[in-house]
C-alpha cells in the first residue's frame, strides 16, 4: 500500500520507540518523513531509515519557543504537513507523597504543554484534510499506583483531542488520539526506576494483559497510520485503546 504516497508527515520524538517504528511505516508507505529529538545521534541514525527525503531536526519539547523553532524550521525549507504525530513526551512515576513541583512541571511541560503550543504553532503548514494524532496512555483510564502525574498529563491530552477537533475542523483538521497500554520501548528505562523496582513492575504489569505480553511499537504505528489516512477521514475527536484487553479487566 502507499496510501502516503506525495504526502508530508511530522513525527514528534521520532528517534526511537513508537516514534521511529511510527516513521518508518509512514516512509514504507511513501510519505515524506520529518522527525524530531534530543539526541542527535539518535536522530541521525533514525533517519538514514527513513528515505532519502527524511528530514531530522533536534528539537525538545515542553517550551513555546522550542514548538515555534520548529514551525519556522519547517517553514524555512518549505515543508507543508498532511499529517502529524505528537509522539514526544515523558514518563516519570513516582508516589503521590514523592512528588514534587519540578517532576510535575517537567511532565507537563513535554507531555500537555510541548503537545498544544506544538499544534497551535504548526497550524499555518497544515493542508486542508491534515490528520494529528496524538500518543495518549492507558494510564489514563486505569487508575495505576504511582502514575498519578503522568496519566493526569495524558488524561488531558485525550481531552484536547476532543476540543480541538471541534475546533479545528471547519479547517478540514482532525484531531484523534491512539493510547497504548504497555509496549516494548526504551520509555519504561526511563521511568526513574531502579532495575530491580523495574523489573517487578514490568513482571506485574504483564500479568494484568489478557494477552500476556507487552506490545510492540509496530502495532501501536499501525493504529497511528490508519487514524492519519483519508481511510478514517469520519474519525474526529476519537481515542482508539490499543492496550492487549488490559483496560478491559
Amino acid at each position: 500500500m502507499n496510501r502516503f504516497e506525495g504526502k508530508t508527515v511530522l513525527v514528534t520524538g521520532g528517534n526511537s520507540g513508537i516514534g521511529l517504528a511510527a516513521a518508518q511505516a509512514f516512509a514504507k508507505e511513501g510519505a515524506r518523513v520529518v522527525i524530531t529529538g534530543r539526541d542527535a545521534g539518535a536522530l541521525e541514525t533514525a533517519r538514514a531509515t527513513l528515505g532519502n527525503e527524511a528530514l531530522a531536526i533536534r528539537n525538545e519539547t515542553g517550551t513555546v519557543q522550542s514548538a515555534r523553532e520548529l514551525a519556522r524550521q519547517l517553514t524555512d525549507a518549505g515543508i507543508r504537513l498532511d499529517a502529524i504525530f505528537i509522539n514526544a513526551g515523558t514518563a516519570k512515576f513516582a508516589a503521590v507523597a514523592e512528588v514534587d513541583e519540578a517532576l510535575w512541571d517537567a511532565t507537563f511541560n513535554a507531555n500537555v504543554k510541548g503537545a498544544y503550543f506544538q499544534i497551535q504553532a504548526l497550524l499555518p503548514l497544515m493542508n486542508p484534510g491534515t490528520s494529528v494524532v496524538l500518543n495518549g496512555s492507558i494510564n489514563a483510564h486505569i487508575g495505576m499506583p504511582m502514575s498519578s502525574v503522568y496519566a493526569a498529563s495524558k488524561a488531558a491530552l485525550i481531552s484536547l483531542a476532543k476540543t480541538l477537533s471541534g475546533e479545528l475542523i471547519s479547517s478540514g483538521i482532525r484531531v484523534n488520539v491512539v493510547s497504548p497500554g504497555p509496549v516494548t520501548t526504551p520509555l519504561y528505562g526511563k521511568l526513574g526506576l531502579d532495575a530491580d523496582t523495574l523489573s517487578a513492575t514490568a513482571a506485574q504489569i504483564q500479568r494484568q494483559i489478557p494477552l500476556g505480553r507487552f506490545g510492540q511499537p509496530a502495532e501501536i504505528a499501525s493504529t497511528v497510520l490508519h487514524l492519519s489516512a483519508p481511510e478514517s477521514a469520519f474519525i474526529v475527536g476519537t481515542e482508539i485503546i490499543a492496550d492487549g484487553g488490559m483496560s478491559q479487566l
